[in-house]
């Protein structure tokens, strides 16, 4: 660890009074942020959106499940992984204590993933979670809310993604012969391949799908979008960031060091 400087009792709390005029401006900022976030117009769906949940197949309007507004998580977990992505699996260990306090403020909540509802399922079983995860597989709803793109679209630089074009995928290295577990021997890799070998992919087919976090209302008895947030626009959902941006040492970050919470002690053996 990085040492430190020191002081007096006095010192630190004459820095304290300083940093707390500065985190009330931050806390003002964030309430005038969040009212132009909810003043944004709302935009009518009429397109129909199917979704495979342990219920049965649903519709867009059924995932509000009674109440007046919906939340969903876009969770990175495509048709070809073997895991959910570790990052929105991170993001996902904070939901179940706090669906209970949205859905008892007439607030619905899902997390929607594009892989089948049984591999779903059986990942939401292993990591110990409890909310509601469907399967948007039978229809368009992740490639309509710019949370998927096609392997052309990632060719030809066709990907618009928090609101910004990125440019075609570069051509990378065949990945033919590579086992997870050689994926995961710590080298020349970049962190993206990094956490794609945790979902079981390689980059291109990992990065086909992306995190974000969407909100939608009834009004009239029609379904409205109302918001819609991405890449580190969900870093405020993001649990551990938030305790650790009041640790000593802060994100302390020199790589992609966070796993699946059950593979913490696979990463120290």
């Amino acid at each position: 660890m990085t040492r430190h400087s020191t002081g007096t009792r006095e010192e630190w709390l004459a820095a304290r009074l300083t940093l707390l005029k500065e985190e009330k401006a931050l806390t003002s900022r964030g309430d005038e942020v969040a009212m132009q976030r909810q003043a944004l117009p709302w935009v009518r769906i009429d397109k129909p959106y199917g979704f495979d949940t342990e219920a049965g197949a649903a519709t867009l309007k059924d995932l509000f499940r009674g109440r007046s507004q919906l939340l969903v998580y876009h969770f990175m977990f495509g048709p070809d992984y073997t895991a959910g992505c570790p990052s929105c699996s991170s993001i996902a260990d904070g939901f179940n204590g706090v669906v209970v306090h949205l859905e008892n403020h007439d607030v619905a909540f899902a997390v929607v993933s594009r892989a089948p509802l049984e591999k779903l399922q059986g990942f939401r079983r292993r990591m110990g979670w409890d909310f509601n995860w469907v399967s948007s597989a039978p229809s368009d709803f992740n490639a309509d809310f710019n949370v998927f793109f096609t392997e052309e679209q990632q060719q030809q630089g066709g990907i618009e993604y928090n609101y910004r074009r990125e440019p075609a995928m570069a051509p990378r290295p065949p990945l033919e012969g590579k086992t997870v577990s050689e994926w995961k021997l710590r080298g020349s890799e970049g962190p993206v391949e990094i956490i794609a070998s945790m979902t079981g992919t390689d980059v291109a087919t990992y990065t086909r799908d992306r995190p974000g976090v969407s909100a939608f209302a009834l009004q009239d008895g029609a379904v409205h979008h109302t918001y819609s947030g991405y890449a580190r626009g969900v870093d405020g959902l993001w649990g551990m960031y938030q305790w650790l941006d009041r640790a000593p040492m802060g994100r302390n970050e020199t790589g992609v060091w966070w796993r699946h919470h059950d593979a913490y002690g696979e990463r120290r053996a």
